[in-house]
């Protein structure tokens, strides 16, 4: 088994970690601060985490290309969509592929995230 943490420069903590709990319903694994404050955002039960990292050097430089894509396996729920605006996401259009396969958002840091429809099975 391999585990991936995706990093990302985050100027403002607060708003970015409510945009992934409170509109994706990810989790604080840890957090802490020293040389940089960090929020490490995932899932308990996955190998995987979201960290984004904090102070006075992170400047986020996002493309429309840095895609955080999360695969459903099925249609993106209307509730999940809301919840995710109220938290600060904007919809975005992506792509036709994207925009066809799923829904994009830009998190208040300007990165995309992708909410597939797709199942990671049958993703192209």
């Amino acid at each position: 088994m391999i585990d991936i943490r995706i990093a990302r420069p985050c100027p403002d903590l607060a708003v970015t970690t409510r945009f992934y709990t409170e509109g994706l319903g990810l989790e604080v694994l840890w957090q802490g601060s020293g040389e940089h404050d960090i929020v490490m955002l995932g899932r308990r039960d996955a190998a995987w985490h979201l960290e984004l990292v904090g102070g006075s050097g992170a400047v986020p430089a996002p493309s429309a290309e840095d895609l955080l894509v999360l695969y459903l396996g099925g249609p993106v729920d209307d509730d999940l969509v809301r919840r995710i605006e109220a938290s600060g996401g904007r919809r975005v259009s992506q792509s036709d592929y994207w925009d066809r396969w799923g829904v994009t958002f830009e998190d208040p840091d300007g990165y995309r995230l992708v909410l597939s429809t797709r199942a990671w099975s049958n993703a192209e």
